[in-house]
């Protein structure tokens, strides 16, 4: 077994990780769990001789993070492990021998039509406000249109926030109405919209008609560049300030896609292609939502309970 630094053993892992053309998101969460374990030691011990009770002691060490971002640095670090076991700098995968934690199961709660209806009025402009000796007023929000197609994106689709943050141009196909999306994983895979969508799309595509077909959909309005999770989170979330409506940020709209699909009668295993699970856990978990609504519908729309037969 060869001898190597953690420090210097995390470099070659990240080389290999781009090489593998792991997620940029991916990388980074990863980046993130290796320099929270590289401060845990004191000093940079060689990779093969960390213990599976100092990494445990290390895991225990992160209190303040979910259950579900805990889950995130195990797989990480487990990625390390077995990179570092093939290169032959550990004897074995000893993070293999920590119970992976349990992650929460959070409450699904879908936006209500009310609520979707409240958002979009809310694209255009800022909240009313009153300058010094002014009548009170609003201004007209300078991304508006980026906004308002972006919303559309995420409530028409159900993808995922980094997956609409990674779109170009050239993955709408605004005649078959579908967009190309690349998954977790790298999977790629087709999502279709709806004419109303691609109406949205198409205004905003044709405002910007000065950018080339590989520019990114969604710009960050301060850079220019593909559009960081976090911003579009910001975003969304003044919106949903501004309309009233709490809690609002763009997994909701993943939710909400989910939970109106199977109300509207699509089927369990298209909704996990579109979604882009790799198992039907999830989806179960929506149709549990949907199929208490339907029972909750029959109760009160039933003839022969209503006619008292």
């Amino acid at each position: 077994m060869n001898s190597l630094p953690l420090s210097k053993a995390v470099e070659g892992y990240l080389i290999n990780a781009a090489a593998r053309r792991l997620s940029p998101n991916t990388i980074d969460f990863y980046v993130n769990t290796f320099k929270k374990l590289k401060r845990f030691f004191s000093a940079d011990p060689d990779i093969g001789d960390i213990t599976t009770g100092q990494v445990e002691q290390f895991l225990a060490s992160l209190t303040t993070l979910s259950k579900k971002s805990l889950l995130g640095h195990h797989a990480g670090l487990s990625s390390l492990w077995r990179w570092a076991t093939k290169e032959k700098l550990a004897a074995s995968n000893i993070i293999r021998e920590i119970q992976q934690p349990h992650p929460e199961e959070r409450v699904i709660n879908p936006f209500t039509e009310a609520e979707v209806k409240a958002i979009l009025a809310a694209v255009d402009k800022s909240r009313p406000y009153r300058r010094p000796g002014k009548c009170e007023c609003q201004h007209t929000i300078a991304t508006a249109a980026r906004n308002r197609a972006l919303l559309f994106v995420l409530l028409d689709t159900g993808m995922r926030a980094a997956e609409l943050c990674a779109l170009h141009i050239n993955d709408v196909d605004l005649k078959a109405r579908h967009v190309i999306v690349m998954g977790k994983g790298s999977k790629e895979r087709l999502i279709p919209f709806s004419p109303q969508t691609g109406q949205i799309l198409w205004r905003y595509i044709a405002l910007r008609k000065e950018e080339t077909i590989n520019a990114v959909l969604f710009p960050s309005a301060r850079t220019g560049r593909e559009l960081p999770p976090r911003e579009l989170w910001h975003v969304v979330s003044r919106i949903g300030r501004r309309a009233g409506v709490a809690d609002v940020h763009p997994h909701r709209f993943r939710h909400t896609f989910a939970i109106q699909y199977l109300r509207n009668k699509g089927d369990i295993y298209t909704l996990q292609r579109i979604l882009g699970h790799t198992t039907l856990d999830m989806v179960r978990r929506y149709l549990a939502i949907a199929q208490t609504d339907i029972e909750a519908a029959h109760r009160v729309a039933s003839p022969v309970a209503n006619w008292r037969l």
